[in-house]
């Protein structure tokens, strides 16, 4: 069953029949030396940081696959009102966290 993902808090055409509760996903990341190596260089003479979009962009897959496990386990068929947020755990890692609301539809 695929999971309906959204950051609205309704599902234009579907009714909510069900609230099921907060889901959560999150990952914790830490820098790595070559790609640090390449942002110093990057800092340099200006331009995007492609392996550290790579990083968040692992980071978010893996929170949000843990966030729709959660939904799953629980029998939500979407989850609503999805948010990120991110934060320093330490010097060189960080934490990516996505949350949402678990809900049926139909």
């Amino acid at each position: 069953m695929e999971l309906i993902i959204t950051n609205i808090e309704t599902i234009p055409g579907k009714t909510i029949t069900q609230h099921l509760g907060l889901v959560q996903g999150n990952t914790v990341r830490a820098k790595h030396v070559g790609r640090d190596l390449m942002a110093g260089l990057k800092n340099i003479v200006g331009g995007e940081l492609k392996g550290y979009t790579e990083l968040l962009n692992e980071a978010r897959e893996e929170a949000v696959g843990r966030m729709i496990e959660q939904a799953q386990a629980i029998g939500a068929n979407a989850v609503i009102n999805v948010r990120f947020s991110t934060s320093s755990v330490t010097s060189g890692a960080a934490e990516l966290f996505a949350y949402g609301t678990a809900v049926v539809v139909e």
